[in-house]
This record gives C-alpha cells, sequence and structure tokens, in this order.
C-alpha cells in the first residue's frame, strides 16, 4: 500500500499528526479489506477526512453493453468512502449512498476515486467521492456514514507516534 506522507496537525498545535492517524488506520483496515484487494484496487492517498483508491477496469467488470459494470464504480468509490469516513480511527459505517454515472467506462480504463468528508455532525457524517479517468469525471457519489462503537487501532496503538 503506497501513501502519500502529507501531513496535517490537529488543531490546538498538540502536535498529534492527524494524516499519520489515518494511514495507520487505513493499513489496518486495508489488512482486512479482502474485496478491495480483490477487484485490484490500490490506495493511493489517505489522510484525515480523505482518501484517493485506484482501480484498472477488467475484462470481467465489463457487462454485456461491453463497458464496466457500474456495480464495480460504485465499490471503488464505497472502498475510497469507507478510508475517508474511517480515517479518525471512530469505527464508520454506511448508512446510506447513492451514485451518478456520468459517462461510460471500458476494459483498461484506470479510475481514481477521490474521497472527501464534508461533514461530521455526531455520529454522523457526509462525504463526496469523485470517480475520473484521467481528468474526466465519469461517476459522482454521495455516502452518509454512522459511527459506531469501537476504534480501528485500540487507544494505545492510537496514541503511538504522538508528541
Amino acid at each position: 500500500m503506497a501513501i502519500s506522507d502529507a501531513g496535517t496537525q490537529q488543531p490546538g498545535g498538540d502536535g498529534r499528526d492527524l494524516d499519520t492517524l489515518a494511514k495507520r488506520v487505513a493499513a489496518v483496515m486495508w489488512a482486512e479489506d479482502s474485496a478491495s484487494q480483490a477487484l485490484g484496487m490500490h490506495i493511493v492517498d489517505v489522510g484525515a477526512g480523505r482518501a484517493a483508491l485506484t482501480m484498472t477496469v477488467r475484462a470481467d467488470m465489463t457487462n454485456g453493453h461491453g463497458i464496466c459494470h457500474g456495480g464495480f464504480m460504485f465499490s471503488l468509490a464505497d472502498s475510497a468512502f469507507a478510508f475517508a469516513c474511517n480515517s479518525h480511527n471512530h469505527r464508520a459505517v454506511a448508512q446510506a449512498c447513492d451514485i451518478v454515472f456520468v459517462a461510460p467506462v471500458r476494459l483498461g480504463d484506470e479510475l481514481v476515486a477521490t474521497a472527501v468528508e464534508r461533514l461530521r455532525n455526531g455520529r454522523n457524517g457526509i462525504c463526496d467521492v469523485t470517480v475520473r479517468r484521467g481528468e474526466e469525471v465519469v461517476a459522482e457519489f454521495r455516502g452518509r456514514s454512522r459511527l459506531i462503537n469501537g476504534a480501528v487501532l485500540d487507544e494505545a496503538a492510537a496514541g503511538e507516534g504522538d508528541t
């Protein structure tokens, strides 16, 4: 898993690097994410409230029209959403999602799904994901998350590396 090293400092100047925490959370989640791995996804960036994943469209992802089945594009966007909304080390699950397919995607196309958390309010969150082929937008996804009990990393592991 290759993840960028840019950092975001926690407000208040206490020195905790939220992007580092997000990367550690992503590594733990990725190790257990058989679905995303089986679909050939790769994490290219993750940070506090954001994530980007890639996936290349394979022959077994095309439908009877010779284009990428929408379920695979949804899965890519959903995985980016999951890494973004769990990046704060509070377990979050999808409570609702929708997607708009803007352009057809074909065999061999490399897709990049970029997720950005828009809102965290109590136990609820909203995250927007844009799926691109190069510079062209091919889908827009909105996910609504809900925090559940627990953390991805336990307290001792979450605190490692803090200054």
